[in-house]
């Protein structure tokens, strides 16, 4: 179990804290009695969310507002990974674009929010695992990464093909580290869900969550569950839901000729 048992010293840093599948699985590790480092950008709910830990674990929840979409946001958490009571990383912070690339192209905001996506999804997520791994290593103890990934990691996704890509980074990067890290204390775990209701769809203005039956719709709470769970055991990677599992064997098997066209018509079906 690379997570280290719970107490004062095994502190884990949560980004994407203030909200969805970040906040929950703050909660779930202070239900653990996880002490935790919350980095989101807005200070006021990370405020809210640190005071509602305590109370549950009865262990400090501090807290850093931090953009890591710049790069003074991202130097300033990749220096909270040097902490030595961090003996955990959970990277949580990203957010979607959903649109036809050929429509974003034209319109200024919305190609600065694709190469935002990019940033924050690919390159800080990167930047402090990378950070984070190095760290625990170093140290010789125990210690493990989470990265947020999804069910779109495993295929390519026209209509929303930058935020696709971008999971499906974090996914490769995060299993091929896992491998790496065979024969250390240190491991790295993604956890895959599918449609989770969260701020996601807020962010990337589509309503299309509520065009699809409730059952294949997630809840971060149990999103997170499984999660932190699988990062407890040092497992590879974990995707909550039997229908989220059959969708990624889909992904990865399917004839992308077939595949694609009916991602296609999906998408576009969502966004009529």
């Amino acid at each position: 179990m690379p997570l280290p048992p719970p107490g004062p010293l095994a502190r884990v840093l949560v980004t994407g804290a203030s909200s969805g599948i970040g906040a929950a699985v703050a909660r779930a590790l202070a239900a653990r009695g996880h002490p935790t480092t919350l980095v989101a950008r807005r200070g006021d709910a990370l405020a809210d969310l640190a005071e509602e830990l305590t109370r549950v674990s009865g262990l400090e929840a501090e807290v850093h507002p931090a953009d890591l979409g710049t790069d003074a946001g991202l130097a300033e958490v990749r220096g909270l990974v040097d902490d030595e009571r961090v003996v955990g990383l959970v990277n949580a912070a990203g957010f979607g674009v959903t649109g036809r690339v050929a429509d974003l192209a034209g319109d200024d905001g919305q190609r600065a929010a694709l190469d935002g996506l990019v940033r924050l999804n690919v390159l800080a997520l990167h930047d402090l695992t990378v950070a984070a791994v190095g760290a625990l290593v170093r140290r010789g103890g125990r210690g493990a990464v989470l990265n947020v990934s999804s069910i779109t990691a495993f295929q390519p996704l026209p209509g929303a093909a930058s935020y696709a890509a971008s999971k499906a980074f974090v996914q490769s990067f995060s299993e091929a580290v896992h491998a790496e890290l065979s024969g250390t204390d240190v491991t790295l775990t993604t956890v895959s869900p599918g449609l989770t209701r969260t701020g996601f769809a807020d962010a990337a203005d589509t309503d299309g969550f509520d065009r699809v039956p409730d059952l294949v719709v997630g809840a971060a709470e149990d999103v997170a569950e499984a999660g932190v769970a699988a990062m407890a055991r040092g497992d590879r990677s974990v995707t909550p839901g039997l229908i989220n599992q059959l969708s990624t064997l889909g992904g990865r098997f399917a004839p992308r000729s077939l595949l694609l066209p009916a991602l296609d018509a999906g998408m576009r079906l969502l966004d009529d």
